[in-house]
């Protein structure tokens, strides 16, 4: 039987052609099989049955990267996380998804310990080395890739959503398949590219959208640690493409390193995760002679829609829907949806195709909330067709943020805010910023003057992830409620709306 994702992966890629470009080293295709034939055989050895949970929580490197196809390789589901989340954070995150092995940065090891349960810990650091590499070296290249069909799990990715804690989206070897396929042909991408990958591999982006579609092109990742505008315009010249969220193009702009030279041989530059900001968009394109290929996804779904690669790519619109996928806009009636508006009504964002999730795990009846009785996955987001057929997103039912590409749940930062000492009531919401899209910020009712900035930014230290924390905190006398009392954000947003444009200056570059 073969392995839907993982046979997909190695198709392109000739064995002696450059894969990966990496600070540690070089690997071809050929390297990548023998590298993960060893892992996985380690992953197996250390009790990873197929369907197995793997969970993950280290920093970038190319030896995580292996990781994450070993687990495709093995049939293992990949669980992957935010490095960033604390202990306490990931304590829920175990729990439930009661993963086989964790593994984790030697550094949180013994914390990892305390909350691990029944699970195996294995190590690995930001250079590539750990307990899992030292048995990885000693295990055999001999190992028979595991059967996975269209329906199998590949991974879950822990979402936000739009209601309490993080729901596990399972994504099935098809959902990840057919998603990445649709985007190589749809961006061209062939052996030929070399992509420019700065992104997270913790995230759908960076580790479902860029790496697979690279792999599947036989074409090569110039591997970044992290994103740093003087290294990703340092290899601009023997690049071909790059993928980043809005924030890696508002940075590359503040550069004056950024120029049409050292773009020429760039064919093309594609952001997601959030909104671009229109002026982003034409800025680029006055800097590099090129227009950004703005896309639309989400966790549940991968991509949904791209804005063309030959043809006008319109600031402000996220593109039409990709092939194979189906997209409407509904209008919103009582928690429920109803047919199709006319296009440039407004109403909520529905997706069907082979992209989408096999619902939350361990959770079917958010899973049967998500989807309308004829099968389409409500998004939450608020959008509509223009008259050209390009669908532009408006906002979304819920409060949900999404600061530099990450969701953050607004009842988590308010419920940790309300347990310092001295709140009374906070609300927190999120507000337009140039650089992150949309900027976590707090407002606060204080009771007694030990309610402070300062004593809440140091209770959150330890209970959120860096970026959940309010990027700016603002004390009010009194939230705004309507008549059933519930607190009015719209009426905050709109209060605040220009916050961060009038402390653009004080921002750094």
């Amino acid at each position: 039987m073969s392995n839907l994702l993982f046979d997909a992966l190695f198709r392109a890629g000739a064995r002696e052609a450059l894969a990966i470009e990496a600070h540690e080293r070089r690997f071809s295709y050929g390297d990548l099989r023998s590298e993960t034939a060893r892992i996985a055989r380690t992953l197996a050895d250390l009790g990873v049955a197929p369907g197995g949970r793997v969970l993950v929580q280290i920093e970038k490197s190319a030896a995580g990267l292996l990781l994450y196809l070993a687990c495709v390789r093995a049939g293992a589901v990949i669980v992957p996380l935010n490095p960033a989340y604390t202990l306490a954070e990931l304590a829920y995150f175990i729990a439930d998804a009661e993963p086989a092995l964790i593994v984790c940065d030697p550094a949180r090891q013994d914390g990892v310990a305390a909350i691990a349960g029944a699970a195996t810990i294995e190590t690995l650091d930001r250079t590539g080395e750990g307990s899992l590499i030292e048995r990885v070296r000693t295990a055999t290249a001999e190992f028979q890739t595991v059967g996975r069909g269209a329906a199998d799990l590949a991974a879950i990715c822990y979402t936000s959503g739009t209601t309490g804690r993080s729901k596990g989206a399972m994504l099935s070897h098809r959902a990840l398949t057919s998603n990445a396929e649709t985007l190589t042909a749809l961006w061209r991408f062939t052996a030929n590219d070399r992509l420019i990958h700065a992104l997270p591999i913790y995230h759908v982006h960076g580790l479902f959208v860029a790496v697979n579609i690279a792999l599947m092109a036989g074409a090569a990742m110039i591997f970044q640690p992290r994103f740093d505008a003087d290294a990703v315009i340092d290899a601009m010249p023997r690049a071909t493409a790059l993928m980043g969220v809005p924030t890696f193009y508002t940075r590359l702009l503040a550069s004056p390193r950024l120029t049409r030279d050292c773009a020429q041989s760039m064919r093309v530059f594609i952001s997601g995760s959030a909104a671009l900001l229109a002026s982003t968009h034409v800025q680029w394109a006055q800097r590099t002679g090129q227009a950004i290929l703005e896309r639309y996804g989400m966790t549940e779904t991968g991509m949904n829609t791209s804005n063309p690669y030959d043809g006008p790519r319109v600031a402000g619109a996220v593109g039409q829907p990709l092939p194979g996928v189906d997209l409407r806009i509904a209008p919103e009636i009582d928690g429920e949806t109803g047919e199709a508006v006319s296009a440039g009504q407004i109403g909520v964002v529905e997706v069907r195709g082979p992209n989408l999730f096999s619902g939350y795990w361990r959770a079917p009846d958010k899973t049967a909330q998500a989807f309308t009785a004829d099968g389409w996955f409500k998004t939450g987001d608020l959008g509509y067709f223009d008259e050209d057929g390009y669908l532009r997103l408006v906002g979304r039912g819920s409060d949900l943020i999404i600061t530099g590409g990450l969701n953050v749940y607004p009842a988590e930062v308010e419920d940790a805010i309300d347990a310092v000492a001295g709140v009374v009531e906070s609300a927190v919401i999120g507000l337009p910023h140039a650089d992150f899209g949309e900027a976590v910020t707090a407002l606060v009712v204080a009771g007694t003057p030990g309610a402070t900035e300062q004593a809440i930014r140091s209770a959150l230290e330890t209970r959120l992830a860096g970026f959940k924390r309010p990027r700016a905190i603002l004390f009010v006398p009194e939230l705004p409620r309507n008549a059933m009392g519930k607190v009015v954000k719209a009426a905050l947003r709109r209060a605040h709306a220009k916050l961060y444009a009038e402390t653009a200056a004080d921002e750094p570059a």
